[in-house]
C-alpha cells in the first residue's frame, strides 16, 4: 500500500459557517456523515461510532479529537477496535464568502492491516468521495436542509 495520504478538495456553494457547522455539530454530522452522539469539536474529545459498508460487517472506530481551529481546522485520530493502525482525518476549510473550499485528508491509511479489503486506499477512496464529494455537498447545498 502507498504511504499516501488520501485528500479530496472541494468547493461548497455554502458559506463557512454552515459547512462548519455540518462537520463539527453531531446533529448535523448524523444527516450526511455518521450518527456520533455526544460529538463535540473539543480537543482531548474521545469518540466513538460503528458503521461500515451496508451489506458488510461494521467496524467499531475509535477516534479523538487533537485540533480544532474554528470555522478553519478539525482534526481527529481514526482507529479500529480489534485492528492495527492509527491514522488521522482532517477537514481544512477556506472561507471564500458565499462558497467555502475544503480540503479533506485521511493519513496513515497504510498502517491498517493489509489484508483487510474493507482499509485499503482504494476502499476508503471509495467511501470518502461519497462522503465528501456527495453526501457533504449536497447536504451543505440543499437550503432545505434541516438546521439546527
Amino acid at each position: 500500500m502507498k504511504n499516501e495520504p488520501f485528500i479530496i478538495e472541494m468547493k461548497y456553494n455554502a458559506p463557512i459557517e454552515i459547512v462548519w457547522k455540518a462537520i463539527s455539530n453531531s446533529e448535523e454530522m448524523k444527516q450526511w456523515y455518521f450518527d456520533i452522539p455526544g460529538f463535540r469539536p473539543e480537543p482531548g474529545l474521545e469518540f466513538y461510532f460503528v458503521a461500515g459498508p451496508e451489506e458488510k460487517k461494521h467496524y467499531h472506530h475509535l477516534c479523538k479529537v487533537t485540533e480544532v481551529v474554528p470555522f478553519k481546522k478539525l482534526a481527529y485520530t481514526w482507529r479500529y477496535d480489534g485492528f492495527e493502525g492509527n491514522s488521522l482525518v482532517s477537514f481544512e476549510l477556506e472561507d471564500e464568502g458565499q462558497s467555502t473550499k475544503l480540503k479533506f485528508m485521511h493519513e496513515g491509511l497504510e498502517t491498517f492491516p493489509h489484508d483487510e479489503p474493507d482499509f485499503a486506499q482504494e476502499s476508503f477512496a471509495q467511501r470518502w468521495t461519497n462522503l465528501i464529494g456527495t453526501a457533504l455537498k449536497e447536504y451543505v447545498e440543499n437550503p432545505i436542509s434541516p438546521r439546527t
